[in-house]
This record gives C-alpha cells, sequence and structure tokens, in this order.
C-alpha cells in the first residue's frame, strides 16, 4: 500500500545550520485510500521517524509543504511547446514579475492554461534551506515540496480561504496562491470588489474554511471581506479537522493544481538515476545467473573435449595393436579407413576381382584433383595373386600419393612402386588387392 506523508514546519523555523532538531512538524500520514492513518500538530523529525518505524512503513512519499508567501505565483505567455524551449525562455518570460535578480531566483513550472504556464519562483538560497529541511529522513523518499497555499481546493470563478490561526491561506480559481495575516482578509475584499473601467460587475464566490472557533474569532475580518455592495458572496464551512487534512483532501483528490518547486537544480532525483533503477536487483540475479551458466557450459566443453580426445586415444590404440604397419590412419580419418576395410570384407572375396578393383581405382581416379594430369598407360591383373597393377604416369608424386591414399582408406591395400621422376612429371607401378 502506497502512503504519503505530508509534513508542515510551525513557527518559528529553526536554524537549520545550528539547532536543525529544534524544529518542529505538523504532519498528517495518508494511506492510499486517503485516510489519515496518524497526524501530530508539534513533533519533531526523530518522533516522526519514531512512528513509522514503528508501523514498519518505508520508502512512504514525503510531500513538504511551506508557508505560501514563500513561492510567488507568476504566469509565463510562452508560445513555445517544447520542454527545452519552454524552461529557455522561462526567465525573460517572468522577469518583470519578480522584484529581484532573475540570476538568484529558482523557477519551477507547472501546468500549461489558456492563460499561460503557472509558475512558482522562490529565492534560490531559500529553496535550497528548504529542501534540506525536508532530505534525509528514514523511511521515506521526498517526492515534492508545493507552497502550502496552493493545495487548497479551488472555487469555481472565484477564491477559497482557509483560516490557520493568525495567517489565512487562499487561492484562486487560476491556481494563483497567496498567505496573508487573516486581520488583514478585508484588503483582499477591497480589491475583488474593485473591477476594471467598464468591466460588467459579476458575483465573486468565496468559500471559507475554518474551525468553527476560528470562524466565530474572526467574524469582524470576514464581514469586512465580503464588503458592503454585495458583489462578493461569502460561504462560510466549518472544518471538522485541521487545516493540514484539508489540504492533504484536496491533494488526493486532486482538487488543486500545485507546482512541484523540486525542479531542475533541486530535483528529488540524483543526477545518476536511471529508469532502470528499479530493475537492478533482477538485473544483478539475471548477471550472476549467466556468469554461472556460462562457467558451466565451458566447463561441460572442457570436459567432453578431454573425453573425446581420450577416447580418440584408444581407439587409435586399439588399431595400432590390429594394424601396426599402417603409419597413414590417424583419429580423423580411422573410422572411415575400417568402414572401407570392413565394406571390403564384408563383400567376399569372389567380389574382390578385377571389376571391384577397377571400381574402386576408377572411384578413386574421378575424386583427385585436375584427373587429367593423371593417366593410366597399361592396366594389368593377377587372379592368382588377386593384385590389379596399374602404369601410371602424374604431372607430381603428390598426385599419385593421393590416387593410393584414397584406395588405402576404402580399405584397400594400394602401393606404389618403381617410381621414376622425369622432367614432365612423375611415372610409377600402383599395384591395388584386396588387403
Amino acid at each position: 500500500m502506497s502512503y504519503r506523508l505530508f509534513v508542515r514546519p510551525v513557527p518559528p523555523f529553526a536554524d537549520l545550520d545550528q539547532n536543525p532538531e529544534s524544529q518542529l512538524f505538523s504532519w498528517l500520514l495518508q494511506d492510499a485510500s486517503g485516510d489519515t492513518q496518524a497526524s501530530g500538530a508539534a513533533d519533531t523529525r526523530d518522533a516522526i521517524e519514531q512512528t513509522l518505524g514503528q508501523n514498519a512503513l518505508e520508502k512512504v512519499l514525503l510531500i513538504g509543504l511551506i508557508p505560501g508567501d514563500e513561492a510567488l505565483f507568476c504566469l509565463a505567455d510562452i508560445p513555445a511547446k517544447q520542454s527545452r524551449f519552454v524552461h529557455q525562455a522561462l526567465p525573460y518570460a517572468v522577469e518583470e514579475q519578480i522584484a529581484q535578480d532573475i540570476e538568484s531566483v529558482h523557477l519551477a513550472l507547472g501546468r500549461h492554461t489558456s492563460d499561460g504556464y503557472h509558475v512558482a519562483a522562490i529565492d534560490q538560497s531559500q529553496m535550497g534551506q528548504w529542501l534540506e529541511l525536508f532530505t534525509g529522513w528514514e523511511h521515506v523518499r521526498l517526492d515534492a515540496i508545493y507552497p502550502d497555499a496552493s493545495l487548497l481546493p479551488t472555487t469555481d470563478n472565484g477564491w477559497t480561504a482557509c483560516l490557520d490561526g493568525e495567517w489565512a491561506m487562499l487561492v484562486s480559481h487560476r491556481g494563483e496562491w497567496l498567505r496573508l495575516q487573516t486581520a488583514n482578509l478585508g484588503m483582499l475584499g477591497v480589491t475583488l470588489a474593485a473591477p476594471a473601467t467598464e468591466e460588467v460587475v459579476p458575483e465573486i464566490p468565496v468559500t471559507v474554511y475554518g474551525t468553527e472557533p476560528e470562524l466565530e474569532l474572526w467574524q469582524a475580518a470576514l464581514l469586512e471581506l465580503s464588503g458592503a455592495d454585495g458583489r462578493v458572496h461569502l460561504a462560510q464551512k466549518p472544518l471538522e479537522f485541521t487545516a493540514l487534512e484539508l489540504l492533504a483532501w484536496s491533494h488526493h483528490h486532486h482538487m488543486c493544481h500545485p507546482v512541484n518547486l523540486c525542479q531542475g537544480a533541486f530535483s528529488v532525483k540524483t543526477s545518476g538515476s536511471s529508469p532502470l533503477k528499479p530493475w537492478k536487483p533482477l538485473i544483478a540475479v539475471a548477471s550472476v545467473w549467466f556468469v554461472i551458466q556460462l562457467g558451466l557450459e565451458i566447463g561441460m566443453g572442457v570436459y567432453h573435449n578431454q573425453e573425446a580426445e581420450e577416447l580418440q586415444s584408444q581407439a587409435m590404440a586399439i588399431y595400432r595393436d590390429a594394424f601396426p604397419a599402417d603409419r597413414r590412419t590417424h583419429a580423423g580419418n580411422v573410422r572411415r579407413v575400417i568402414e572401407g576395410q570392413l565394406r571390403v570384407a564384408g563383400a567376399g572375396r569372389e567380389e574382390v576381382d578385377f571389376i571391384t578393383l577397377m571400381k574402386y581405382t576408377g572411384d578413386q581416379y574421378s575424386r583427385v584433383a585436375n584427373a587429367q594430369a593423371v593417366t593410366f598407360n597399361s592396366i594389368n591383373y593377377s587372379r592368382n595373386r588377386g593384385e590389379l597393377v596399374v602404369d601410371v604416369r602424374a604431372d607430381s608424386y603428390e598426385r599419385m600419393s593421393n590416387l593410393r591414399n584414397g584406395l588405402a582408406n576404402q580399405g584397400l591395400r594400394a602401393q606404389i612402386g618403381s617410381v621414376v621422376n622425369e622432367s614432365s612429371g612423375s611415372r610409377g607401378r600402383l599395384t591395388v588387392s584386396g588387403g
């Protein structure tokens, strides 16, 4: 289940450099359905972390809320739509709305409306302090920092106000947020009641939230807000819970459009973050499995190779015992030689005659490379000895040797004798028998 922790510092604000642990917070823990599971009004960071730890909660999304007057609401009219161009033009689009050097201001981009882009502007050094305040908490991950007033539920074509002790948070239907002292609410009423020249004056609805004691305490300021001309229509809604619960409830039901200040240089994502980061444990397991499997395959390959070499050695040892005079046969052709010998032996004696020997000799002759360079001058056959004697002439002795080796590989006995090397080649006598 996904949890959100809304944290709002309680004034007076502590010095983060000297005594950060003295800062108190109002906080609220909200579950995935929007229900409040725990809350506090003035607790230290350690107390909040202890509560999360006792409930075995990890990776809770932390939403930090800062006073609404810390960040200024601006509108940026930028015709570009690509994010890169919008961010490049943003400082120039809001520069006239900010009363300090634009280089020292952090700008956060919000949603795009018909009026332009919503922008939150805050001093860079101040933003750094707020980010430090909400960073490094145990059991949580910082998700966003918002001006508190920007989380109020909006009122159609009007304003929403929430009484929060001596301060009041306000937001307009356009998303513009304010924070001012409750006693000065009448000033807002005067502003709303002063339309531009020749403007048709409509009724402006203003919804005010607050506990019953707060609404009763500030009735004079609320009456001043409503004004005497009736242009401001005031609707008071008593709260049965705290202002922080109202903000969390509005955020959960998407009744507001706040601007997250954690952007750019103050982004909560680390510089080396990757979309594959959640998959890193699985990737690590798969990598280990791949290395083990690769090592196993290599090991099995080496083992089978050694077994094959050993079997080849055993086979050649047996063959050498049976045919000690044969030095041409090796592990690569021993199978073919034995098959030829078995084929010849199984064919019976009567088939090892002139025709049979000529068949094998002619077959091997056709297999010799460049057979035209080999010539049979005469052929003699001795029935008594079972030998075929061929007077062979070739352009090289190697070609005659290949013919002899081919016959020997077929299981026949083949020998070359009376070899004479001449300038035009070699000639000799090839004797073939059944072995």
